[in-house]
């Protein structure tokens, strides 16, 4: 598909420089109204790009059977977790969603079919950190779900197909968490920069793995040995790296922030492309 094609399903939206893409470790729901280092990168990182037209965002919080893309006018926001204070539970976030990006989206990608959807909206994936990002909640966000019967290379080759996103003005931000094993969390070090000895192996690993651009590994994750597993025992929260990884274009700047551990088993490390 040509650019005049895309420029046609966007309406509006013109060719611009190439937009950075990113992933955002989101971890707990309380960043949302927490002040800290992480939420403190977030902002940081949207002070270094362009204003985006649009945010497509790939969340670890929306697995589906096929792939979908939120297409209503006005996505609400999910308050998808339990046992927070109130205070997070009244927080919302009102960006407008974009029908025409969605439905971009769906012609873009050749690989399998994309639904349209209208009935999800914004989880906490996405609008934790993003309030962050842009407080005035008005630029028009999109999530593209997650299909939980494809394979990591599969999903790896979907999001390649969305590239051209990045020469229309969309911020494409895949948000989940590296190292996600919420069975082993030190609840006592809940607070502290602390990583048990199996899940910074694999942070370590996965780490030189980014910055060297062997992304094969990083696909074959399942197969990188016991600290691996420990690190990623269900997929979801680190599926949305790869989108990100697969957006990479020949010698962009890669760069690590709020590359931390929190209570032994998990990780907050973020990366920024271009």
């Amino acid at each position: 598909m040509n650019l005049s094609t895309i420029k046609s399903m966007l309406g509006p939206l013109e060719n611009t420089p190439k937009m950075p893409v990113l992933f955002l470790g989101h971890g707990s729901p309380m960043n949302a109204i927490e002040e800290n280092e992480f939420v403190k990168g977030f902002r940081k990182v949207s002070d270094q790009i362009a204003t985006p037209k649009a945010i497509l965002v790939i969340s670890a919080h929306w697995e589906t059977k096929g792939t979908q893309v939120t297409a209503m006018q006005n996505p609400p926001t999910i308050h998808d977790f339990g046992g927070f204070p109130k205070a997070l539970y009244e927080v919302e976030y009102p960006a407008p969603g974009s029908p025409e990006l969605a439905k971009g989206v769906q012609e873009l990608v050749h690989s399998t079919d994309v639904h349209l959807d209208d009935k999800w909206g914004l989880d906490h994936g996405a609008w934790t950190v993003i309030r962050h990002m842009y407080p005035e909640a008005n630029i028009p966000v999109v999530q593209l779900s997650l299909d939980y019967y494809k394979t990591p290379k599969q999903h790896y080759e979907l999001a390649q197909e969305l590239s051209k996103l990045r020469e229309k003005g969309i911020l494409i931000v895949g948000s989940g968490n590296i190292v996600h094993n919420l069975r082993m969390v030190h609840w006592q070090k809940m607070n502290e920069n602390y990583g048990y000895d199996w899940a910074i192996e694999a942070s370590e690993k996965i780490k030189q793995n980014i910055l060297s651009g062997n992304h094969d590994e990083l696909i074959n994750f399942s197969q990188m040995g016991k600290s691996f597993q420990l690190a990623i025992p269900t997929p979801e929260h680190y599926l949305p790296l790869l989108y990100t990884l697969a957006l990479q274009g020949k010698n962009e700047e890669l760069a690590l922030f709020n590359d931390s551990y929190l209570a032994g088993s998990l990780t907050m490390t973020s990366v920024k492309i271009g």
